[in-house]
């Protein structure tokens, strides 16, 4: 390893870097207009079950005009593509340049190869930055890896390629501000799932809201401490009721690694957020109203089913 890329063969060390935790800083830009505009959009709102209507879990937070993405599930290039054309300019897809991973997990991580290729086909000019937990380097090497035949012959071949559209900067990072720009601050913080050893929430902190992201994750203090009166809060949940219908075994991994309506309302009313947005619902045969409904009894604030499209 030499100036933090990996040397994968000699035509192809500079379509990937693997950046160490002491250079996550993103190099300040122009500062932004005088009147801001932050949307949340959810691009996928599902589980590892396959929901043809649910794709995989992915959201961004575009701060006027740039998005900043937030895990990678199944289908996050077309989801982005179908939010643009509904009017969401900033999730053109040459423009998908920056994301965080808040775990590892394989739904919240199987669109990583089509965040990484499909914008560098389409022209995307500049590197992909890619935060997250220990593990990021090696998954990032081993995606470029497993394509490095396709990357060569599109960028050496007749194809009119971009070559910076290619590279790929890996950062692992520790729980604490990750990223700042002119736009947003981006903070970290450890949560509790299952076995996992580093799984992270992310809080946005942008010049007209505050955006806290649970990620996949047990009951953690730590989310009420990020969100603290913040306008928006998207927690995962999985229905009370339909988790008395599982087998012994399943409910004891949901108990560890998820949060429950009724804990997920507890954990809510003293997070004080403006909006409480459902996204990674487990719900087992119970109707999204149920499951509001079931939240609800617990949490006298403003909540709401989240579905892929949705935005905020």
């Amino acid at each position: 390893m030499r100036n933090g890329a990996l040397a994968l063969g000699a035509s192809f060390a500079a379509v990937v870097h693997l950046v160490s935790a002491s250079a996550q800083q993103a190099v300040p830009q122009a500062a932004p207009p005088a009147t801001t505009r932050t949307q949340l959009v959810l691009l996928g709102t599902g589980t590892p079950n396959a929901e043809p209507d649910r794709f995989g879990p992915a959201l961004a937070i575009v701060v006027d005009g740039v998005p900043y993405l937030v895990d990678f599930g199944p289908g996050v290039v077309r989801r982005a593509a179908a939010a643009f054309k509904s009017g969401v300019k900033g999730l053109d897809v040459k423009l998908l340049r920056t994301a965080f991973a808040t775990h590892l997990h394989s739904d919240h991580t199987a669109g990583y190869p089509d965040l990484i290729f499909t914008p560098a086909v389409l022209e995307r000019d500049a590197p992909l930055d890619v935060y997250g937990p220990k593990g990021l380097r090696a998954m990032t090497a081993n995606v470029m890896r497993a394509w490095e035949q396709d990357v060569k012959l599109r960028l050496n071949d007749i194809e009119p390629a971009k070559p910076a559209g290619y590279v790929v900067r890996a950062h692992e990072v520790e729980p604490g501000q990750v990223f700042r720009d002119a736009r947003v601050t981006v903070t970290a913080f450890a949560v509790g799932h299952g076995a996992w050893k580093q799984a992270y929430g992310y809080r946005f902190v942008t010049p007209d809201k505050t955006i806290v992201i649970s990620g996949d994750c047990a009951p953690s203090e730590s989310v009420v401490t990020a969100c603290d009166g913040c306008d928006i809060l998207v927690h995962e949940v999985y229905s009370a009721t339909g988790f008395a219908t599982r087998p012994p075994e399943w409910q004891r991994y949901h108990r560890a690694y998820h949060t429950s309506s009724s804990e997920l309302a507890e954990l809510a009313t003293r997070a004080r957020p403006g909006l409480l947005v459902l996204t990674h619902q487990l719900r087992w045969g119970v109707s999204e109203e149920a499951l509001v409904a079931e939240v609800k009894r617990g949490y006298a604030g403003k909540v709401v089913s989240g579905r892929d499209l949705d935005v905020f």
